[in-house]
């Protein structure tokens, strides 16, 4: 599995020895919070509901969606790596919409609510992932993983100003 801190290093450009490198490592609590977050958003041991591969696809949508193509690089690898096929691999294309699949569809649908417009998700939102099959374990899941991948590419973001700014 690849380092969080190495992923975000590497899609900023931080330069081992720079000053953002300095303030980063002095940061190295939050950098291994957001490693442990990866790995439980992504990679769990205990995947629940949602496979290893749905989580990979889901968060390269969420990449493609908020035009990050740098974080929609490291969740392919991911999704590649976990071996999807079919439907699969499909639900990281943003124009698939999962099809025939009940499941699947309200999975992108909520994803892709979520990522656009967040404040506009309600309780119905919600139950429309109950009515497609997902238990509360599953849409808790779910929600972890949007908001993960959100963080961190508005971290990205944010370290990018900051070396702009250096």
């Amino acid at each position: 599995m690849t380092d969080t801190k190495d992923v975000i290093a590497a899609i900023v450009g931080i330069e081992p020895g720079s000053e953002l490198a300095a303030v980063v490592a002095g940061r190295a609590d939050i950098m291994a919070l957001t490693q442990q977050t990866h790995d439980a958003a992504l990679t769990p041991a205990e995947p629940g509901g949602l496979t290893h591969a749905e989580r990979a696809a889901l968060a390269c949508r969420i990449a493609k969606i908020n035009d990050a193509g740098d974080f929609e690089a490291h969740f392919e690898a991911l999704l590649d790596s976990s071996g999807a096929t079919g439907d699969t691999a499909r639900i990281a294309d943003i124009w698939f919409d999962g099809g025939s699949d009940i499941r699947l569809k309200a999975l992108i649908r909520h994803v892709d609510l979520v990522a656009h417009a967040p404040k506009d998700a309600t309780r119905r939102d919600i139950e429309l992932l109950r009515e497609a099959g997902l238990d509360d374990a599953d849409i808790v899941r779910l929600s972890e993983l949007v908001a993960f991948v959100s963080y961190q590419i508005r971290v990205a973001a944010g370290l990018r100003l900051m070396r702009g700014l250096a």
